[in-house]
């Protein structure tokens, strides 16, 4: 371990998440597709989660910037995508959290979201980090696929020394090889051991980065797995990417949950939390 510090909670909206608090529930499809599909998503996943103890926060892009291919599918920009969002949060009562990749977004998305999520290929990118900290919303970092755990301390540095504290910080995976992602389950201690609330993404820690060609593949038979690794390693929540019927999503089909099946996992996470909860 490369500090000696406990996880601080973090603030999102008015609810606390880190150690003594409920596990934190990161769910909804990758992209935003039409308000009917998100409230029908978010309102699954929230009855799960509320029915598990988790804190439920829906999430899904208005824009994917870094799709493998020009032709795939993007999602419906930032305007109608904050509109959409906005219905959730309202519609549904939940947390919201959506990622932005130029830092000029950071203003507009922040008078929507409870959450601003910085994507892993661009964890490192300062003026994205610090225009999102002077937001004032709590700030997710996903760890960089080409990053050890430990480097993630200047990441997060650079958000709190822009004046913000409520940092999370989320495992995606590591690059191994190409086509392909590897967990390393010890960094979710040792992040933790940074300071910060870790978050666990199932979902895309099974992603085939360019797997299929001209888009991304996944393996989402494993998430249950890791899934439940995660939680036992002492992570804060986890992240799922989920859809009614994953093979006809318009992005990150190949590993994201059919809703059924996630909400069997939250019963299954549910326990292990409750051991964990014990020793961390």
């Amino acid at each position: 371990m490369t500090e000696n510090n406990n996880p601080v909670p973090v603030s999102i909206g008015d609810v606390q998440v880190g150690p003594g608090s409920r596990p934190l529930l990161i769910a909804g499809p990758c992209v935003l597709e039409d308000l009917s599909v998100a409230l029908e998503i978010g309102g699954f996943m929230k009855d799960a989660a509320e029915k598990n103890g988790f804190t439920y926060m829906f999430k899904a892009s208005f824009d994917k910037a870094n799709r493998t291919s020009l032709s795939s599918f993007r999602g419906p920009g930032l305007e109608k995508g904050l509109e959409i969002l906005a219905q959730v949060k309202s519609q549904l009562d939940c947390l919201v959290i959506t990622d932005i990749h130029l830092p000029d977004q950071a203003v507009p998305v922040a008078e929507v979201v409870d959450c601003i999520q910085i994507p892993a290929f661009l964890c490192r990118q300062t003026d994205l980090l610090v225009a999102a900290s002077r937001t004032g919303k709590a700030v997710n970092i996903k760890k960089g696929q080409f990053l050890s755990p430990w480097d993630m301390r200047h990441a997060a540095g650079k958000v709190r020394e822009a004046g913000n504290n409520n940092i999370l910080l989320t495992e995606r995976g590591t690059s191994f090889g190409y086509n392909n992602l590897v967990v390393d389950m010890r960094s979710i201690p040792i992040m933790r051991s940074l300071g910060f609330p870790v978050v666990f993404d199932a979902t895309h820690s099974v992603q085939l980065p360019g797997g299929q060609g001209g888009c991304s593949g996944g393996q989402r038979e494993f998430v249950p797995f890791l899934a439940r690794a995660a939680a036992a390693c002492g992570c804060d929540g986890i992240f799922m990417e989920v859809y009614p019927e994953p093979d006809r999503a318009k992005c990150d089909g190949p590993n994201s949950l059919r809703l059924e099946n996630a909400a069997s996992l939250l019963e299954q996470l549910k326990q292990i939390f409750d051991i964990t909860a014990y020793y961390l």
